[in-house]
């Protein structure tokens, strides 16, 4: 009758004296990769869209923008006396432009530094109120692309306005780039600041969200550490 015994290595001897070898052990399970956990995550992305959407009230933001908006139209009113008044006297002078930076030259060049900066200056001067007015107006009006298309198009109506129904007025394509570049200076100094604060993003863009995520899972894990 044969008898097994069991060593202390776990070698199992016959009574021949035979050893037998143990069966071989498992191998170790590879370690697995932590889960990144949603909850906490979904957590951090509500704050930070809650922090984006804090600011004024519906009711301050539509007073603002009615506020806005009468100053459009009184800027409106203010460029159209500006821009759209009949000079008989300038006929001879007048003539329409339409390359880029000839009229700026001319007056560069011209010796009067004070008529000069009436002109440069003036125009530019005339597109501020739409760097400011425009993203108080509503959300979709923000933006540095916005401002700029909006105030091209806006100015390039006018310019063809003069051209073709005023007298002594002619298209002059700079006058439009100074008036948007004015436009583009109300909005960096002033505009920006104020829509934000009026208008606030309400969803964080798709760069933006990557480092929520991230510093969210980096909490997370250090925690479970």
């Amino acid at each position: 009758m044969w008898r097994r015994d069991r060593s202390a290595d776990g070698a199992v001897a016959t009574k021949a004296g035979g050893p037998v070898p143990a069966a071989p052990a498992p191998p170790p399970e590879p370690p697995r990769e932590a889960e990144e956990p949603r909850e906490p995550l979904r957590e951090a992305e509500a704050e930070a869209e809650a922090e984006e959407r804090r600011g004024p009230g519906r009711a301050v933001r539509a007073l603002v923008a009615l506020v806005a908006l009468v100053g459009m139209v009184a800027f409106a009113i203010v460029l159209a006396k500006l821009t759209l008044n009949a000079s008989p006297a300038s006929v001879p002078l007048t003539h329409s432009n339409l390359t880029p930076g000839s009229s700026i030259r001319a007056y560069l060049g011209q010796p009067a530094f004070l008529e000069t900066v009436k002109q440069l200056g003036g125009n530019v001067l005339l597109g501020v109120p739409f760097g400011v007015l425009l993203p108080l107006f509503s959300r979709k009006t923000r933006g540095l692309v916005r401002v700029a298309l909006l105030t091209i198009v806006t100015m390039l109506l006018v310019e063809l306005v003069q051209g073709a129904l005023i007298t002594g007025r002619a298209f002059d394509i700079d006058d439009v780039l100074l008036n948007t570049t004015g436009a583009l200076l109300g909005y960096l100094l002033v505009g920006r600041r104020l829509g934000r604060a009026v208008h606030p993003r309400v969803r964080r863009r798709w760069w933006q969200r990557r480092p929520a995520r991230r510093k969210g899972s980096e909490q997370v894990l250090a925690t479970e550490r």
